[in-house]
């Protein structure tokens, strides 16, 4: 934990912060157009789309599962964090050379299953890399670095489109880049802090016997608010469907990721000074005001301003909801339950995000789909103040 700083921040956890920044601009150049891509070049219908995102997903949460557990037994996280973020370099690209849906939905998985190797490892990483009283600020430079990604991302592929209109398969390819460039910051950059010396179980078990009760309350609360919270890919779709054109989804994504980028680290601040809960209420009771409102949306303009006001849910939420679980848990146990965390949430994406395609695609009604998701975040925001207290 005595590491150099750079910046305020110690050196894992700058690192760490620029390895996100790079992977997400390589992400973010294909995600945007993921959804126009799959409906228009490829014939997919929002169904298979919710399943794609869903399946992804939860695949990227039952691998974070497992290695966060292995992280804990092996005592080492690095090596774990690197091979991740190789996966998702070497898989993300291969969308350029797609010509059916379920290619897409292969690719999707083996770049998600690079998320689920590197992602609980990486955030017990983190945590071990920080004082407890900066742990809030230490991921909310994290997640912040990571938006910051997805405005430069989205603006590269603006400008290739620009220059080569409709040349999706061509920008997909070059997202191989920044992708690359992750491995041999990891390499040089992050260094391994070893955990406590107390050992995780020997097997990976769906248990959370070691763990108080208030974390596994906690955990329970997320999984309600996670039936709510479906793909993004759903927004991009209103958002189109509501008169935004195609050429200015990639502009849209970054407004949502320009807030983000904004507000992560001042809420993690937040939450250092006034506690996680408050501050993940707050977060939460956004997000179903925003729900809501892209449910009753009817113009573009307001489209734009429900997609900055989304933005401060992230802000509010991401990086603090992942601190409050280092503040629950041992650290000898921590990447168990990072991963216990993050398999809560993917079990419920699969579902969350089907329910709001099936829900939309067969009613026809943006306010039942959308509606749906924002009164599961309003119940989940009320249990959590009468369930959980902060540490």
């Amino acid at each position: 934990m005595k590491d150099k700083r750079i910046l305020g921040f110690p050196r894992n956890v700058f690192a760490l912060g620029w390895t996100s920044f790079l992977n997400d601009t390589a992400s973010e150049m294909i995600y945007p157009l993921l959804p126009v891509f799959l409906t228009t070049t490829l014939g997919a219908g929002a169904a298979f789309l919710g399943l794609i995102e869903g399946i992804a997903e939860s695949t990227a949460s039952l691998l974070k599962l497992f290695s966060g557990w292995l992280s804990d037994r092996i005592g080492k996280r690095k090596g774990l964090v690197l091979f991740g973020y190789g996966l998702a370099a070497v898989a993300r690209p291969l969308i350029s050379i797609s010509h059916a849906a379920w290619q897409v939905l292969l690719i999707r998985v083996g770049d998600r299953a690079g998320k689920g190797v590197r992602g609980s490892p990486r955030d017990a990483l983190v945590a071990a890399s920080c004082e407890e009283n900066e742990r809030g600020k230490a991921f909310g430079f994290q997640r912040s670095m990571d938006h910051a990604g997805a405005i430069v991302g989205p603006l590269l592929a603006s400008l290739v489109l620009f220059l080569i209109p409709g040349n999706y398969r061509l920008m997909f390819a070059l997202a191989s880049i920044p992708g690359i460039l992750t491995l041999p910051l990891i390499a040089l950059s992050v260094r391994e802090v070893k955990p406590a010396s107390s050992p995780a179980p020997k097997a990976v078990k769906l248990t959370l016997s070691p763990f108080s009760r208030k974390f596994k309350i906690y955990l329970t609360v997320l999984v309600l608010f996670t039936l709510g919270n479906s793909s993004d890919t759903f927004l991009l779709l209103r958002a189109k469907t509501l008169g935004v054109g195609v050429a200015l989804l990639p502009i849209l994504w970054i407004v949502l990721h320009l807030v983000k980028t904004l507000t992560s680290v001042p809420g993690g601040v937040l939450s250092d000074k006034l506690g996680r809960k408050g501050v993940i209420v707050a977060g939460w009771l956004i997000y179903a005001l925003v729900y809501l409102g892209f449910g009753m949306a009817g113009k573009s303009w307001q489209v734009w301003a429900l997609f900055g006001v989304y933005g401060l849910f992230f802000g509010l939420t991401e990086g603090v909801e992942k601190a409050f679980v280092a503040d629950l848990v041992p650290e000898a146990l921590r990447g168990t339950a990072y991963g216990l965390y993050n398999f809560a949430i993917g079990i419920a994406a699969l579902p969350a995000s089907l329910l709001l395609g099936i829900v939309w695609q067969t009613t026809k009604s943006a306010l039942l789909a959308f509606g749906l998701g924002g009164a599961l975040a309003f119940l989940a925001s009320l249990l959590l103040v009468l369930l959980v207290r902060d540490k």
